[in-house]
């Protein structure tokens, strides 16, 4: 079951319509334009075509999987007194007193950029069930972090 929130899941559903309605038709008229430039057997067109085919197909299928297990969380029935799922996190490592914020999301929303973390991720994972004013350990690949939680919130 992948738990999202209401923006990600929309999110999954516009790429899919996306894919299938404006992707799809492209490479079949690819497809039908290589394959009108004759012997099959030596067009690389038509070979890249088929593979561009095969992997638009089964990037829709990935997604059709993950909008069928997808779990919307209703946040306003959540509790903000330990970190979860779309929780935002406001940190601080107490080593050099660097602040950061992350939201936890599913691992389809992860966005770095956006400060959307994987629940899946070490970070994420260590925070998990944590209250204001823990300092958690977590070993991450650069060794290990102390990370005071400051704040959480939706």
């Amino acid at each position: 079951m992948a738990y999202m929130s209401e923006e990600g899941y929309q999110k999954l559903l516009a790429e899919l319509k996306h894919l299938e309605a404006v992707e799809r038709p492209r490479i079949v008229a690819a497809i039908a334009e290589a394959r009108d430039k004759g012997d099959l057997s030596e067009n690389a067109e038509y070979d890249a075509a088929k593979e561009a085919q095969g992997l638009l197909e089964m990037k829709i299928n990935q997604l059709k999987a993950t909008i069928g297990d997808a779990k919307i969380i209703d946040t306003s029935k959540m509790k903000a007194d330990t970190v979860q799922i779309l929780t935002r996190v406001e940190l601080k490592n107490v080593k050099n007193n660097m602040k950061m914020a992350y939201t936890i999301v599913s691992e389809s929303e992860a966005n770095l950029k956006e400060g959307k973390i994987s629940v899946a991720t070490p970070i994420a994972q260590g925070l998990l069930g944590k209250k204001v004013g823990d300092v958690v350990e977590i070993t991450i690949p650069q060794g290990k972090i102390s990370l005071e939680i400051l704040s959480i919130s939706f």
